[in-house]
């Protein structure tokens, strides 16, 4: 053995391309009642080129007041990924598809990607 075990890790760690600390990348949250629509809303974004890529969890429940009722509803959660500079065009298109009234349409800053899943979400979209 030539050194204590964590010298593994921080090796591996070197050898590795550094996470840049500051990006144009965003993540989008929206909730659909239904797998089908999440279907049509993922690759409506993806092909306009709008997402770079969506992820669908199914299996999401949802416990919120709507119309002074407390509703508890499964729900498909989308997670797409895009950048800043698209979510204008994006909000407007997700509220277009969207069939709730009022769509949850919550973007996140993204405070660290590696360089060369960044450079492939700049590309995904052009």
């Amino acid at each position: 053995m030539t050194g204590p075990p964590g010298n593994i890790y921080a090796e591996m760690l070197r050898e590795t391309a550094p996470i840049s600390m500051s990006s144009d990348a965003i993540l989008v949250l929206t909730a659909c009642s239904e797998e089908a629509t999440a279907v049509r809303i993922a690759r409506d974004l993806v092909e306009s080129g709008l997402a770079a890529c969506v992820s669908r969890l199914p299996g999401a429940h949802s416990t919120y007041r709507w119309e002074g009722r407390l509703q508890d509803e499964p729900e498909v959660l989308l997670i797409i990924k895009t950048l800043a500079t698209r979510f204008e065009a994006l909000e407007m298109r997700l509220k277009s598809l969207h069939p709730y009234e009022v769509p949850e349409i919550i973007a996140l800053p993204v405070a660290s990607v590696s360089p060369e899943y960044l450079a492939w979400l700049r590309m995904a979209g052009t």
